[in-house]
């Protein structure tokens, strides 16, 4: 009762833990009236009266806060009879973290222009075409410089079709999608590619300043987190094929990914059967002599190998292949829980770890025959281990018997040792949510300590800049540099190369929950 007790607490502590971050990144973000709201809507669906009783803020802030929560996704409605029920779906939330990568992917795919519009939209949560056009096409004017827009974009100077050919290629890699309802009862509707027909007259019209009616004003944009959650999982795929052989094996696993889109859903546990002959003519098209040259030994390396990331199906045609997805992130998540023991622990308890793991179920003479270490050694790891729930101890029967246990005996120990990876998994996604909420807390308590020289340093770097703009001379340069006496430099220094490894710190602990996530997605 006591052990039980114990995890229920342990279970309501972490769980916090997720409510907390949920509202740390609704008050970063969006402000404290909205994490009011979003507060309240943590303990259940509620209608608009019981959020105005529960956060006794005004009827007018609270439809304005719900307003927000529900343009960027995080909360959906369904219409009763009587009223309007509103309902907060954390998980969207916990995604703001995974923002700065998608908007990499967008970068990656469709160029600077396309970062900015991907930008705009998750800012805003949903917009139309014209108006993405228009508020990216004022943000690149706003570069100080017309040579730094050149250096930095690496295009021609901005034109409206350009940046309609952006939308348009943002939209055919299926990162935006129309919005079409916040509706719980409508959220399953398939999503919609359908371009618009622009009126590029009237956009370049509202950019000169003049009161133009858009073709496009009722149709709205929002991004598709399905489709860069995809992405982020196929990275992480070709990713850990990279580092387990080498690049050559990380591109075939790249065309084994598009080559599987094309005939199996997106989120299946495993792929359907890929010919050897399409597997080989994808190569080809992409121009890799090596990998070309190679590809059977390359596929029967990652085939053969322990991870098991793709599997040989059939002899027909060359061979067929498959891409098991289930098990890839079943391997990953072993892998980096083992890590995870080695760093809390040390490598002695990461061998007990993978021996309990391979051996099923072990008891603790087997523990110390197998591993060769000794008997204390043994005992106070895997006590650690246990302790600390990387390892589940269960009591052994004897035999004939339903309930008495084993007498304690030299030849018969009356434990064995076995792993559950679920609860693990578990359990670490929850330690996640805890050091994320640390992490940002921890880097909004330097920003808020540090405002002062922070707006003093970029106060000074604006000045030097406009002076610079108008013919200062070095001299000039120098005492406005001076405006920063040496003590506070090193302060700031200080205070940023900590907001930076916090921040490389977040991606990190977000990128392991995210791995997580879709070992329990998949199991």
């Amino acid at each position: 009762m006591a052990n039980s007790s114990c995890t229920s607490y342990s279970c309501r502590n972490m769980k916090d833990f997720y409510n907390k971050l949920c509202l740390l990144l609704l008050e970063e973000f969006f402000g404290s009236i909205v994490q009011c709201i979003g507060n309240s809507l943590l303990y259940g669906t509620k209608t608009l009266r019981a959020i105005c009783f529960g956060t006794s803020l005004p009827v007018a802030k609270v439809k304005e806060g719900l307003c927000v929560l529900i343009k960027h996704g995080f909360v959906t409605y369904q219409r009763n009879e009587e009223e309007v029920e509103y309902t907060i779906y954390q998980d969207k939330i916990i995604m703001i973290l995974r923002y700065p990568r998608y908007i990499l992917f967008a970068k990656t795919h469709c160029g600077d222009e396309g970062e900015i519009m991907l930008e705009e939209v998750l800012k805003h949560g949903y917009i139309t075409a014209s108006e993405v056009i228009i508020k990216t096409y004022k943000r690149i004017e706003q570069t100080p410089s017309r040579f730094n827009y050149l250096n930095v974009f690496s295009a021609a100077e901005p034109s409206i079709p350009n940046l309609k050919d952006v939308f348009e290629l943002l939209v055919k890699n299926q990162f935006l999608m129309r919005s079409l309802s916040f509706e719980a009862t409508r959220d399953a509707l398939k999503p919609d590619y359908n371009l618009p027909n622009l009126d590029l007259i009237a956009i370049s019209s509202v950019l000169k300043g003049q009161n133009t009616e858009l073709s496009d004003n009722t149709i709205y944009w929002k991004v598709n987190f399905d489709r860069l959650t995809e992405d982020l999982r196929d990275q992480i795929l070709i990713s850990a094929t990279t580092q387990r052989f080498d690049k050559n094996a990380g591109e075939l696993m790249k065309h084994m990914i598009n080559l599987m889109y094309c005939r199996t859903a997106s989120w299946a546990a495993t792929s359907n059967p890929i010919p050897y002959t399409e597997i080989k003519e994808e190569v080809k098209k992409s121009n890799y002599e090596e990998l070309e040259h190679f590809l059977d030994q390359y596929l029967r390396l990652i085939e053969e190998d322990s991870t098991q990331f793709i599997r040989r199906v059939g002899d027909s045609g060359g061979g067929q292949y498959i891409l098991n997805m289930k098990n890839a992130f079943k391997q990953l998540t072993w892998a980096t829980v083992e890590h995870i023991v080695t760093e809390r622990f040390d490598s002695k308890a990461a061998r007990i770890f993978r021996l309990i793991r391979n051996e099923i179920d072990v008891n603790l003479d087997q523990i110390q025959t197998l591993a060769m270490f000794p008997a204390k050694d043994a005992k106070s790891i895997t006590y650690a281990l246990s302790q600390e729930n990387y390892i589940q101890t269960q009591e052994l029967k004897k035999s004939g018997t339903l309930s008495a246990p084993t007498k304690l005996t030299k030849a018969s120990p009356p434990y064995r040792f076995c792993i559950d990876l679920t609860k693990i998994v578990e359990m670490e996604t929850e330690h996640c949510y805890q050091a994320l909420y640390n992490i940002i807390t921890r880097r909004d308590h330097e920003s808020t300590n540090n405002k002062r020289l922070i707006e003093k340093q970029l106060r000074v770097q604006i000045l030097s800049a406009n002076l610079r703009e108008h013919g200062a001379t070095e001299q000039q340069l120098a005492d406005i540099a001076e405006m920063i006496t040496p003590s506070e430099i090193q302060q700031l220094e200080r205070a940023q190369n900590a907001i930076k490894k916090l921040a490389a710190a977040e991606l990190q602990v977000d990128e392991t929950l995210f791995l997580f996530s879709m070992y329990v997605m998949y199991h």
